[in-house]
């Protein structure tokens, strides 16, 4: 069989595989971290009145209104901002900007899997430092001369977050430039923009898809020193978010108060079914996400998977050795956890 003729990367990169997005009636779905939640009716109201003859014009390329927005909610200067098609086209930026054929992208393990699908993608050089098994990282162990450093807080599919003390000490330490990934954040107590304001080598990125319920927009943002967001604006597409988008980001900023009641209703859910899966013998890593990442009693993770599967709720399993014995849930409604427990129950009895 002759070569095809992809580059040569390609032809043996395994693609990432986003969560499953089923149609099935009745189903709770819980394996893809959507806030449970609508968007806030401003965001709706906003995206109404966007829609007509406009749509015929190209969007700003620069997304400059919600640009600005951003900086003033953050705390940023408007140079400090760039906006994207999701986090995700942001992250495909950095590696664009920052990371020349060969040169090293570094990331904790087991984290994010679009991190190596990228790495690959630009022909850079992967390094993964595993997480002990508290998921906290020893410093001494980052190399220093690594291209581009990834690292998700909270950490996907974990929950669980480093330190500020920590990532201070790894920005200081290195040489390239750190993506501190905050898509979860929100739900979480510390974040690290104050990092991002003082220091040349970080970017925070951001996403709209979980806390401000805006999954299906594809938003993200990142912050950072002037001179790293002008790298970023360098090798973005020309239009990288649409008109409609850039409507819903500026108006969800504007209702931060419907945002902070949301994130808050999934917080203490997250608290509540934590605290009942631990009556029931789950063992689960202190979450600061919108899910919880458990070690299931009565049966392995896989048959847990498919008993769920069977009875209408989707739960996110991963088959690598360093994850196949958890299962990650969403934090849904009240309603649709009570029905976990409750199917949890039926074959624990």
């Amino acid at each position: 069989m002759k070569p095809g003729h992809a580059r040569p990367c390609i032809r043996v990169l395994h693609a990432y595989t986003p969560g499953e997005q089923p149609k099935i009636a009745g189903l709770i779905k819980l394996n893809t971290n959507e806030n449970p939640y609508p968007p806030s009716p401003r965001v709706i109201r906003a995206i109404r009145a966007a829609v007509d003859s406009r749509l015929r014009l190209y969007p700003d390329p620069s997304s400059d209104r919600l640009r600005r927005k951003i900086a003033e909610v953050y705390g940023f200067r408007m140079d400090q901002v760039i906006a994207g098609n999701g986090s995700d086209d942001i992250l495909t930026l950095c590696l664009r900007a920052f990371v020349g054929e060969g040169k090293m992208v570094q990331f904790p393990r087991p984290t994010y899997s679009l991190y190596p699908v990228l790495t690959q993608i630009q022909g850079g050089k992967i390094r993964e430092v595993p997480f002990s098994a508290d998921y906290s990282l020893d410093v001494r162990r980052i190399d220093p001369g690594a291209a581009l450093t990834l690292i998700a807080n909270p950490n996907a599919p974990s929950g669980t977050v480093l330190t500020q003390a920590f990532l201070r000490k790894l920005a200081r330490r290195l040489r390239g430039v750190l993506v501190v990934d905050e898509a979860y954040v929100d739900f979480a107590g510390e974040n690290s923009l104050a990092l991002a304001r003082r220091s040349g080598n970080v970017l925070v990125t951001r996403s709209f898809s979980k806390s401000f319920s805006l999954a299906g927009m594809r938003l993200g943002f990142a912050v950072g020193h002037r001179a790293l967001i002008e790298a970023l604006f360098k090798v973005k597409d020309s239009y990288n978010l649409d008109r409609l988008a850039q409507v819903a980001g500026e108006a969800a900023l504007s209702d931060m108060a419907y945002h902070r009641r949301c994130v808050a209703r999934v917080v203490r859910t997250r608290g509540r079914v934590g605290r009942e899966l631990a009556r029931r013998g789950w063992r689960a890593f202190p979450s600061e996400a919108n899910f919880l990442f458990v070690c299931p009693a009565g049966g392995s993770a896989r048959e847990w998977f498919v008993r769920l599967r069977k009875n209408k709720i989707l739960v996110r399993w991963f088959s690598a050795p360093s994850t196949r014995d958890y299962l990650r849930i969403t934090i849904g409604t009240d309603a649709e956890m009570r029905r976990l427990i409750e199917v949890i129950d039926r074959f624990l009895d």
